[in-house]
């Protein structure tokens, strides 16, 4: 998965990423390019908002219905007025300073997120760091695929 472009790369901290899961194998009805969308957007932006030498941590957690991944870093973290605007085209959070970035990421997950009939959630502290938490439905291949309507 290609997380970002080589010159946005070169802005980036020396953060490590690090996998856990301990889920059995599933199988998903996800669309692979909108899901590499998500992690690659919400993993960039923690390393990104991360300081160099800190953990990036990306878990994944499965059971029979779904499955719940979690990026946390121990960043900037999100001032709380700024939280209902996130997810708006354009809008960043007022303490990114002159990080780079368009504003426009976080709205693409979550579309991407609603594509998939699944959620996402955010927890964060000013100076401690934030957690995304999304959480897609897992499709069985007897059942039938949610109708998503494109406006």
């Amino acid at each position: 998965m290609q997380l970002a472009s080589a010159s946005s790369i070169a802005d980036m901290p020396a953060v490590e990423t690090i996998f856990s899961s301990t889920s059995a194998q599933y199988f998903a009805d996800v669309d692979e390019k909108l899901l590499q969308q998500i992690f690659s957007n919400l993993l960039s932006n923690a390393i990104k908002y991360s300081t160099s030498g800190s953990e990036v941590f990306f878990n994944l957690d499965c059971n029979r219905d779904m499955a719940i991944f979690r990026i946390t870093d121990s960043g900037i973290g999100i001032p709380e007025a700024d939280i209902p605007f996130l997810f708006q085209p354009f809008r960043r959070a007022s303490n990114v300073g002159n990080i780079r970035g368009t504003g426009i990421g976080l709205t693409i997950v979550k579309r991407a997120v609603e594509i998939h009939g699944g959620q996402i959630y955010l927890e964060t502290q000013i100076g401690q760091g934030t957690t995304f938490t999304v959480v897609l439905p897992i499709l069985r291949p007897n059942e039938t695929s949610f109708d998503v309507e494109v406006e």
